[in-house]
């Protein structure tokens, strides 16, 4: 099998994926979801005109001249209107967010005034209708604000509430396993012995699908052996993505594509023309995808950024806008040879405004502190020719 374009890849990966179903949420539970449904106001904001500032409601034609000093004939606050009306030569103490009383049209900051006993002088007048918010001047009942594939970031979480939506529709999450595989790993927090290594991957992966809107489900480290690898594949049985790490290429202890076949996976590719990330298997089993990652921490974070991600907001019927970028170069680049190269790098604002990239000095794909230390891939087209610096690249933020 020969190698297989990242663009040819993704497509083969996102082909006939099905959005999740959903079900409502209460609102307090919908933060970070992704939206199924358009959402309508079922009320009018605000329900009435109301005044922006403390200060007194009157009628702008009695501010002609200035000076005017106009009887007080009531209040209206928050929560507690004026019941009567404002008529010539009249004014009627308001707080902010009180309905304006009937027969006033423009609200005087109290500022602008002193007041004595039961009258008020207008020392400056403001233009007509000043210091008013209008009836519907937010939205008015029946419009519809958030589309379907909207993430429920705080802001769309602000308005479904003023909009009065106790609960939303949401997408399910798509359920990600994720299998570390290898006899040299051991978890977090335990010591290594003398030929082992921490498993980091699980847990940086984890955290990226929960971020592109998935579910992670840690299934822990499995053995080279078949027997060790087919009971923890088996317990990903209900995932909507098994995600494996390691033992995916074709070495002598790499058993991951052979059970997962002896299980009834279609394979469909395990070699990608990408740097780094080579070795990616994808097939599926019925219904669940399977991404098959490398080893390496830094091929297997990028790989997931790549495909995994793009996977979990398709499923999710997330409306995402292109992520590319274009970035001008701080430094030259060497050319590039017969791979798509993804490296890690730092992205910045200039002077003027403008992105900036620069790559970092080693691209080693085991080196976590530099994938930490970086907020953007480079991505290098195949042969693409050596670049000086000012020249524009393509960069692919890293929002994990």
């Amino acid at each position: 099998m020969g190698l297989l374009s990242v663009d040819d890849a993704l497509a083969r990966i996102l082909d006939g994926v099905e959005v999740t179903d959903s079900a409502r949420v209460p609102l307090a539970q919908a933060a970070r979801r992704v939206l199924a449904e358009k959402v309508a106001a079922t009320l009018t904001q605000p329900p009435f005109d109301a005044s922006a500032m403390d200060g007194y409601a009157v009628r702008a034609a009695d501010l002609a001249r200035v000076p005017a000093v106009l009887f007080l004939v009531g209040e209206a606050r928050a929560g507690q209107s004026f019941g009567g009306s404002v008529g010539a030569g009249q004014c009627a103490r308001i707080f902010t967010g009180a309905p304006l009383p009937a027969g006033a049209d423009t609200v005087v900051i109290q500022e602008n005034t002193q007041s004595d006993g039961g009258a008020v002088t207008v020392l400056t007048a403001p233009d007509a209708g000043a210091n008013i918010r209008p009836r519907g001047g937010d939205f008015a009942q029946g419009e519809v604000l958030l589309a379907p594939g909207r993430v429920l970031d705080a802001r769309a979480i602000l308005l479904a509430a003023a909009m009065g939506h106790g609960t939303l529709a949401v997408r399910r999450r798509p359920v990600v396993a994720i299998l570390a595989t290898g006899d040299e790993l051991v978890e977090p927090g335990q010591t290594p012995g003398p030929d082992q290594i921490v498993s980091s991957n699980p847990y940086g992966l984890a955290a990226m699908v929960a971020a592109a809107g998935g579910e992670p489900r840690l299934l822990g480290i499995a053995g080279d052996t078949r027997a060790a690898l087919q009971e923890k594949i088996a317990a990903a049985g209900n995932a909507d993505v098994l995600v494996t790490i390691g033992g995916a290429s074709v070495g002598d202890h790499d058993l991951v594509g052979p059970v997962l076949q002896a299980r009834g996976m279609a394979l469909d590719f395990w070699k990608i023309a990408m740097r780094p990330g080579k070795p990616m298997l994808f097939g599926r089993m019925g219904a669940q995808r399977v991404l098959g990652l490398p080893g390496n921490p830094v091929s297997a974070m990028i790989c997931a950024r790549v495909f995994l991600v793009p996977l979990i907001e398709k499923m999710v019927g997330c409306a995402k806008s292109e992520a590319l970028q274009r970035a001008r170069l701080t430094q030259p680049m060497k050319a590039n040879g017969d791979r798509l190269h993804y490296m890690r790098a730092i992205i910045e604002r200039d002077a003027s405004g403008g992105l900036t990239v620069t790559p970092q000095a080693s691209q080693d794909s085991s080196l976590t502190s530099v994938l930490a230390a970086s907020n953007a891939l480079i991505v290098a087209a195949i042969n693409a020719p050596a670049l000086p610096a000012g020249a524009e690249v393509e960069v692919l933020p890293l929002d994990f």
